[in-house]
């Protein structure tokens, strides 16, 4: 029997969460691939990079959709506009009706979408904005006239996802918790493993299955439940939680966004849908792929996973990989002087006698839990009073401990171009009226040692941003003088270090 020849699938969302794991196992199952991005930039170093084709553009744009899509034979949708702000619903819905259009042009065969798994008799107007969102998604892409798979998923438990994120920083920073109602509320969580597994599976249904399908694990635990667990998996102490009625979603999210590091304008989408049971009523995807021996994967067994993706730096993708670090149409700080206004610097310069490969080591494993190198209660003021405004703060931390790659969230910024051994730029993204890039350089001096170089750009918006730039220019000596001593200071000590070693 002759093997069957490989699909062409288009991947949506590849910068994302899900879309970043899926390109992998679909490339491991033999297909061929193709990713439509905004910013192709941020797969260049994903280690797959080399293996897809890349179409840049955006699922708002017609002309982008028709070439991403030419030829395809599926197409996976991975996207939505969950935490770009009040007209989500609009984007969603505009997004959804150009793809469902465009891939029946294109003669595409299936189209696989991930929706979020609504609660049984709850009318769709009494949804959570955001599962609302999600199922009329899925409804306009099964009406689009191609055959389409609407796997639909409650909380997802990997490493990195938005869910398992809060869902670990609430137990492990809370040994006890005055926590909303919805604490008890009934979830079924689905390991992000078993999803993958089944959105790969999806692009060879027959032509005729043109319907939703609810996916989970084997439980149905309610948030409070899952919280004890985690702390059992992970060796915490058990925890307390006290729910109390008076807790809003949108005080929940606040309460959320400060304690974990998923910002409020994901959290309050995702707080208020745990106001409803979302429990699977129905297994039918069984009928088409079957359950792995053993079936799906446990709560318990998927947070260890998860975990020990988290111990050994090992993990693929986060939820903040998706946020997009500026508008494409937004300056550079390589623009020339300056097309887009006024640009204020702070220039830093030091030599070291570290050899650059030690000092890059430093520069490329700064933030996270090595912090910023200077002056550590500014940055922690800053991030608290940026998650106070709504904002990403501190929290993200590093999706790896050693590495960055472009697109990585790191803290406060977003990795906009690493150069290995030479240069790193980050653009922030907490609140600011402006834009700002901090760039770390590393050159070799000819003798051994090293020159660090290091520019904090400020491109101002309106009189707000002058009056900005000009409140924190007298810190800046402490911030980012302190942090160009420091990097170098480091260098320069785990240099000695490793030349006492050698002797």
């Amino acid at each position: 029997m002759s093997e069957r020849p490989p699909l062409h699938c288009l991947v949506t969302g590849a910068t994302g969460y899900l879309g970043g794991r899926l390109v992998p196992e679909l490339l491991a199952a033999g297909h061929r691939v193709r990713c439509l991005v905004r910013t192709p930039a941020k797969l260049r170093d994903q280690p797959w990079a080399d293996r897809v084709e890349v179409v840049r553009g955006d699922v708002t744009d017609p002309e982008s959709l028709r070439t991403a899509l030419a030829g395809m034979d599926t197409a996976h949708y991975l996207v939505h506009a969950l935490g770009t702000g009040r007209s989500f619903e609009e984007t969603d819905r505009v997004a959804a009706r150009l793809f469902a259009e465009a891939a029946r042009a294109a003669g595409v065969r299936r189209i696989v979408y991930l929706g979020g798994l609504t609660p049984a008799g709850v009318p769709e107007q009494r949804l959570s904005p955001h599962l609302r969102s999600r199922a009329e998604v899925g409804r306009i892409l099964l009406e689009s006239g191609v055959p389409t798979a609407v796997l639909r998923a409650a909380v997802i438990i990997g490493s990195g996802s938005a869910s398992f994120e809060m869902l670990r920083y609430l137990s492990e920073r809370l040994p006890v918790m005055v926590t909303p109602t919805w604490v008890d509320t009934r979830i079924q969580p689905v390991a992000v493993r078993d999803v993958l597994r089944l959105l790969v599976a999806a692009v060879e249904l027959p032509p005729e299955v043109n319907r939703t399908f609810d996916i989970g694990g084997p439980e149905v635990l309610t948030y409070r439940e899952m919280m004890r667990r985690y702390a059992a998996v992970a060796g915490l102490r058990r925890r307390v939680v006290l729910p109390v009625p008076v807790l809003s979603p949108g005080l929940s999210s606040h309460w959320v966004g400060l304690v974990t590091p998923v910002p409020n304008s994901i959290a309050r989408p995702l707080v208020e849908s745990l106001r409803h049971e979302v429990v699977c009523t129905e297994h039918d995807i069984a009928r088409y792929v079957p359950d792995p021996p053993g079936g799906p994967l446990g709560f318990d067994r998927a947070v260890e996973l998860a975990l020990k993706r988290i111990r050994e730096a090992d993990v693929a993708t986060r939820w903040s990989s998706a946020s997009v670090p500026g508008a494409p149409s937004d300056p550079l700080p390589t623009d020339p002087d300056w097309a887009g206004g006024s640009l204020y610097r702070d220039l830093r310069e030091r030599a070291t006698a570290a050899s650059p490969e030690a000092l890059w080591r430093v520069i490329e494993g700064i933030g996270g839990e090595n912090g910023w190198y200077s002056f550590p209660l500014a940055w922690a003021v800053r991030g608290w009073l940026d998650r106070l405004v709504g904002g990403v703060g501190l929290r993200r931390g590093r999706r790896d401990p050693q590495r960055l790659r472009v697109g990585d969230s790191l803290d406060f910024w977003r990795v906009e171009e690493v150069l290995p051994g030479r240069l790193l730029r980050l653009r922030a993204e907490m609140r600011l009226p402006g834009l700002a890039w901090l760039e770390l350089v590393c050159e070799p001096d000819g003798a051994g040692g090293a020159r660090y170089r290091q520019r904090a750009l400020f491109h101002p918006h309106g009189l707000a941003g002058h009056a900005y730039w000009w409140s924190v220019a007298p810190f800046h000596a402490a911030v980012f003088g302190g942090m160009a001593r420091n990097i170098t200071a480091t260098a320069a000590a785990e240099q000695r270090a490793l030349d006492g070693g050698r002797g």
